[in-house]
């Protein structure tokens, strides 16, 4: 198609081609979509239920976690949807929209864990003004800020990319077929006129830009948190200090990890199915594991996630229950 004014649909990468592995490609989304919203859900319940845990460092993980399940809801139900129902196609503004808040939460995610960072180091390198530099107002403005600088990025790169009144301002001289199982940037762009993307290429460095600054932050942070706690003179604070920090840090790696390997490697080993893997990878990967790296490395997490369980099963049963191999009976309710 010489022009974009054309072009109603985009056609995305499939999973598969047979009708027992689509089938299949749907129920594993389902079952992922299914445990990211259970996983996040009882996070964000937990804390929000769970005065104990009104601080800001659980605070922004809940706000992490409303990220989480924005993000894998943007991408995986259309993909799931085209599975079951055996076709491609995504329509022009399903495609927009999708770019949209898919960069949006991404973006907004990002910023998140540059705020996290910072948490970190304020409470393991200057304790004594945790609660002046981390009062309940600054989290607030910090939390809002990042949704805020993901929002502006997002509106920023997709006005630029493909909305503009009713038509692309990028012309798409390369047809309509997208070698991804979501709409993306880096995809549209091989579609776009080779005259008519640098605009586009400069936005996207522009943010690139914003993107290392939070980088080196995040780095910076922790060398510094690293330094405080090799100063600890004692085992258990140092151990009590890395247990606190290592769930952040864990995160912050397995999502720069994913997402520099899916836009950062060679092209010489690019391919379409290389593509689905790494996508999956940076797309949905992080929003499942995430609440399971927090509350397997967060005693305190943990201990009211069973607290909260305990007090939902007491109002269902009086029965055992078996975890982890050891008896936990419930008392009974008085009548």
């Amino acid at each position: 198609m010489s022009n974009s004014c054309s072009i109603t649909q985009f056609l995305l990468l499939a999973f598969a081609d047979t009708r027992e592995l689509q089938l299949l490609h749907f129920w594993l989304f389902l079952s992922i979509c299914l445990a990211a919203l259970l996983g996040n859900g009882l996070i964000i319940t937990t804390i929000a239920c769970d005065h104990h845990l009104h601080t800001p460092m659980y605070f922004f993980l809940l706000n992490l976690s409303l990220l989480d399940l924005g993000s894998i809801s943007t991408t995986v139900p259309k993909s799931m949807a085209n599975s079951l129902w055996t076709t491609r196609t995504i329509f022009y503004w399903g495609c927009a929209a999708q770019l949209f808040f898919f960069l949006f939460f991404i973006s907004a995610e990002f910023y998140l864990l540059t705020v996290m960072s910072y948490d970190r180091y304020v409470a393991i390198c200057k304790p004594l003004h945790y609660g002046t530099l981390l009062g309940s107002r600054a989290c607030v403005h910090m939390a809002a800020a990042a949704w805020a600088s993901g929002f502006l990025n997002a509106l920023l790169l997709t006005e630029s990319q493909n909305l503009r009144a009713n038509t692309f301002s990028l012309p798409l001289c390369q047809g309509n077929v997208l070698d991804q199982f979501f709409c993306e940037i880096p995809q549209i762009l091989k579609l776009s006129c080779s005259h008519s993307y640098l605009r586009e290429l400069g936005l996207l460095l522009l943010s690139s830009l914003l993107f290392f600054g939070c980088f080196v932050f995040i780095v910076v942070s922790y060398v510094q948190i690293f330094r405080a706690v090799l100063r600890i003179p004692s085992d258990q604070g140092r151990h009590k200090a890395f247990s606190t920090c290592l769930p952040h840090l864990a995160v912050v790696s397995l999502f720069i990890t994913t997402g520099m390997f899916a836009y950062l490697k060679p092209p010489s080993i690019s391919s379409p199915s290389l593509n689905l893997v790494v996508s999956f990878l940076y797309s949905v990967v992080p929003p499942v594991l995430n609440p399971l790296i927090y509350s397997l490395r967060n005693k305190e997490l943990k201990d009211a996630l069973w607290k909260g369980l305990e007090y939902v099963l007491l109002h269902i049963n009086n029965v055992p229950i078996i975890l982890n191999g050891l008896p936990w009976y419930l008392r009974k309710r008085q009548d």
